[in-house]
């Protein structure tokens, strides 16, 4: 799902300084079973699920065949919305109504479980929102598509929606967590639907699931800043142990998918990589609000490149797993086609296996796939006619090939407490997962010290309970070491620790950089990150106490990069927004950005100055960002202040400035 614009749009002011054509290809229903199983030996395949069913490791076996050998189109939710139908029958959509095919590949997403999105009704049963989504994959299927399976899950702590970060989830809903029977209980619905989803022959439908995507941003709850990477490998982790081993779901592949950019380096892209036994397709998210820029199709070519670099690497499939244009209405003419002509061209970037745009929801929103009489539709029919793109009618043999599954390798994770989690009580407990083995004996230590067992438990785990020694606490931290005998081989997994409460800031206060210990991972955990920057502490340019920020910035990718933190707090007793800066002398700017009752109120500046100063900016400064045409003339007044959720801090390229530099950053507050 096209992330808020925020995330793409902050620096609009900053860089001031048809019927179906002739010729298209005809459909062949339900073409991708269609070709005639392969012959000769069994070909080995390792993927997550070494007991997945052989048409789920047939199409895995197909995506990495496929690759370099053409890019399959694939759109959300093509059946069931779209500007040229208005009751879905499983045939029409807006694909089909433009070029005379359906996309090769079918996106739909769990919020038909909820009822929040068609086929799924809120007045439906639960049951009846299974059997919808089963529904849907069939249809997909029988149009000749592969399924693949996006959630976007209700905030399990306040009841809101994806959007909701609030409550700090995704520990919650951990082993442990207050949460953790309601996540379970979500993920049931999806084995049901998943399982439910069957052939006429009975024969389960193979889907890749992409659950917790985009996760290097902070929109969503389990987003940057919200949760820790330790945290978010710990729940990817989870879920496909409880779909796979605990409910028995054997037609699924997985999915991952952060959301862009990076610059085309893998260090920031597999931060929050769950792990090669946990993943399946190695994705990559990105929107155009830039019609087409040199610099957005440069950064997405560099970054798909990595991808695959990164996927061939691992033995994995690579996708851009959601794409589209999603900026101002005067939209660039030849925009997918340059789009094709941009990957194709790049020996890396063009192996991905499938692209897939985001869902025509009709009405005034965007349309990711242009219909009949859309100004698009020329030069979507000549992407379609490029022989590298495929649809529905191009598949052959993609459930067709006899394969043998490579068994899975023990592997032991340690899932509580996880990597630089805060433990606060006089006790914690340690629980340990193992899969594809039994250990004769596993044990915990603190510190390197004595060895601690722990038995295995009636949820799966190995665990124990670990008292908090207050000659730990004293030190801040600890190091826990869990170890596992199997067999001749001892696995090991440990974590970093911290202990005690964290002094809390005054009131108004978003940061002054000295709770993290001196350590720069904990502090890059705190924000969320968009674009590619990289943030440390500073002992050598602060305003005051022993660290600054350093914001390294770097815009060959992007023109604009970003940091965000979550705020809930009701600034209504205060004035303006102060930090200390310095600048590093570029032609460059920034935005400070107050995401204050749904409202994005945006004030700029310069970074010229290179001596650092306090900047104080009355809220009466502050304006809806330029693309929030939806709340133009709204004012932060005490009553948006009121309800502050946010804090964002945006670097954007000056025309002709500075591609790469630092500043430093200190003590942000409101006052």
């Amino acid at each position: 799902m096209p992330n808020p614009p925020l995330n793409r749009r902050a620096f609009i002011l900053i860089g001031a300084t048809v019927a179906i054509a002739a010729g298209a290809r005809a459909p062949m229903a339900a073409a991708a079973t269609s070709s005639a199983v392969s012959t000769g030996a069994p070909i080995p395949v390792r993927i997550v699920d070494d007991r997945a069913t052989p048409a789920t490791r047939a199409l895995f076996a197909y995506l990495k065949r496929q690759q370099g050998k053409g890019i399959m189109f694939g759109h959300q939710h093509d059946l069931t919305y779209g500007f040229t139908f208005a009751t879905p029958d499983g045939r029409a959509s807006d694909t089909r109504a433009a070029v005379g095919d359906h996309p090769a590949v079918f996106g739909w997403d769990t919020l038909i479980l909820d009822g929040d999105e068609r086929p799924g009704s809120g007045d439906a049963t639960e049951a009846e929102n299974i059997a919808a989504l089963s529904r849907c994959i069939r249809q997909g299927d029988a149009r000749g598509g592969i399924n693949i399976l996006s959630a976007h899950m209700p905030n399990f702590v306040t009841g809101g929606n994806f959007w909701d970060t609030t409550g700090r989830v995704v520990g919650q809903i951990l082993p442990g967590g207050a949460k953790h029977a309601d996540f379970n209980a979500f993920l049931d619905r999806v084995a049901k639907a998943v399982r439910g989803a069957r052939r006429p022959d009975g024969t389960p439908i193979p889907v890749i699931f992409r659950p917790f995507h985009e996760n290097n941003g902070g929109w969503f709850w389990w987003g940057a800043g919200h949760t820790t990477s330790a945290e978010y490998i710990e729940v990817f982790r989870y879920t496909v142990e409880y779909l796979r081993d605990t409910r028995g779901v054997h037609n699924l592949l997985y999915a991952y998918s952060p959301n862009s950019g990076f610059g085309g380096d893998p260090t920031g892209y597999l931060k929050t990589y769950p792990g090669d036994g946990f993943v399946d397709v190695l994705g990559y998210d990105s929107y155009d609000d830039s019609a087409g820029s040199t610099a957005w199709l440069d950064g997405l070519v560099k970054d798909l490149a990595m991808v695959v670099r990164t996927a061939n690497e691992r033995g994995k499939a690579p996708a851009l797993t959601e794409f589209g244009e999603s900026g101002p209405e005067s939209r660039n003419p030849k925009w997918f086609t340059q789009l094709l002509q941009a990957v194709r061209a790049d020996p890396l970037a063009r192996q991905v296996t499938h692209m897939l745009t985001w869902a025509n929801f009709g009405g005034t929103t965007r349309a990711y796939v242009p219909y009949p009489g859309h100004a698009l539709l020329p030069d979507f029919v000549e992407y379609h006619r490029d022989p590298y793109t495929l649809f529905a009618a191009d598949l052959r043999g993609v459930f067709s090939a006899r394969t043998t599954a490579v068994g899975n390798t023990p592997f032991m994770h340690l899932v509580t407490p996880t990597d630089r989690q805060r433990v606060t009580t006089d006790r914690t407990t340690v629980r340990v997962r193992i899969t594809s083995a039994k250990a004769s004996r596993v044990t915990c230590s603190v510190n390197g010290g004595r060895a601690r067992p722990l038995r295995l438990d009636a949820d799966g785990f190995h665990s124990g309970d670990l008292p908090i020694d207050p000659a730990w606490t004293a030190t801040g931290s600890i190091t826990l070491t869990v170890n596992a005998r199997v067999g001749a081989e001892t696995l090991t997994d440990s974590a970093l620790v911290l202990l005690g409460e964290v002094e809390p800031l005054p009131a108004g206060w978003i940061d002054d950089f000295e709770g993290y210990g001196g350590d720069d991972v904990t502090l890059s955990e705190a924000y969320s990150h968009v674009n590619s920057n990289t943030t440390t502490l500073s002992a050598d340019h602060k305003a005051s106490g022993s660290y600054g920020l350093a914001y390294a910035y770097d815009f060959t990718g992007a023109e604009y990069t970003g940091i965000g933190r979550s705020v809930d707090a009701d600034w209504s007793a205060f004035t303006s927004l102060a930090l200390w800066l310095r600048g590093d002398g570029s032609e460059n700017g920034g935005v400070l950005q107050i995401v204050a009752d749904g409202v994005y109120f945006e004030r700029q500046f310069l970074l010229a100055d290179t001596e650092g100063q306090d900047i104080t900016a009355p809220f009466s400064e502050f304006a809806p960002a330029p693309w929030d045409t939806e709340h133009a003339g709204a004012v932060l007044d005490a009553a948006h202040l009121a309800k502050v959720s946010a804090f964002n801090l945006y670097l954007g390229r000056g025309s002709g400035a500075a591609t790469t530099g630092v500043v430093f950053v200190d003590n942000i507050r409101a006052e």
